[in-house]
């Protein structure tokens, strides 16, 4: 563990049954595709969507399918499933984002969910030059890695420690990246405790509470509009995310 890490206990059986109504999420993200249709559209950037621990470029499909109608140049990861950072991986990673920088001639937004967001904050510092933003999904980069109930399939899927650490990618993981950063998570998630995926509050990072299970965040259609708003911000133009009006009643406020 970080020295910056927060000890925390990791979400309640309660909270982890629950986990159930990420199927029930998907539903409402379809259900939801024609109020979602009003989210603003993209300038055409490429965007790199890195999946959860044991998932695939599959799990990320309907989110990446909604930016792709958005004009975005949207990738997976390309990878298969995610087991961690076995040999190869990062280094996988870097080759991907230059390549999407050079292909597109145009900055990289990174989004991850849950340790697909830990990868992304890891990329953005190492090489913020090709990275536009970060947006991450329940992603606990702020606390102990074992204050989720997934450290042991992490341990067992990597073959790594759940709190060891590579210096070489990209240092310290509480640390924001130095591009703009969202963090993005909920206090009902069943994986990883809410405390640890909020980002530290600055000039270019913020966190977006929503009510969502950590299996469904992928998909749920709060989540999937923030991303959209966040990624159609002009580059060099990012503001923190607008709560006014309707969204008040969405999207509550992080800080309470």
């Amino acid at each position: 563990m970080t020295a910056t890490a927060q000890t925390l206990r990791p979400p309640s059986r309660t909270l982890m049954f629950l986990e159930g109504r990420a199927i029930h999420e998907l539903g409402a993200f379809l259900g939801a595709l024609p109020l979602l249709s009003l989210a603003p559209r993209g300038d055409g950037h490429p965007v790199l969507v890195l999946p959860g621990l044991v998932a695939s470029d599959m799990s990320t499909r309907p989110l990446r399918s909604f930016l792709k109608g958005k004009g975005y140049a949207v990738s997976g990861w390309r990878q298969g499933r995610n087991y961690g950072l076995r040999p190869g991986v990062q280094h996988a990673m870097v080759d991907l984002v230059h390549e999407l920088n050079d292909t597109h001639g145009r900055k990289v937004s990174l989004v991850g969910w849950s340790l697909g967001g830990l990868y992304a904050r890891q990329l953005a510092k190492m090489m913020p030059e090709r990275v536009r933003q970060v947006i991450t999904l329940g992603s606990p980069f702020a606390g102990d890695p074992r204050s989720t109930n997934a450290w042991r399939v992490y341990e067992w899927a990597s073959g790594r420690k759940a709190d060891e650490e590579d210096p070489r990618f990209g240092g310290a993981l509480a640390e924001p990246p130095p591009v703009p950063t969202t963090a993005i998570f909920s206090r009902t998630d069943g994986v990883c405790a809410w405390q640890g995926c909020m980002e530290k509050t600055s000039a270019q990072t913020e966190s977006i509470e929503v009510e969502s299970s950590h299996c469904g965040m992928g998909h749920h259609p709060a989540v999937v509009y923030a991303v959209a708003d966040r990624l159609a911000q002009d580059e060099g133009e990012w503001q923190p995310f607008d709560r006014s009006g309707w969204r008040s009643m969405v999207y509550l406020n992080p800080h309470r």
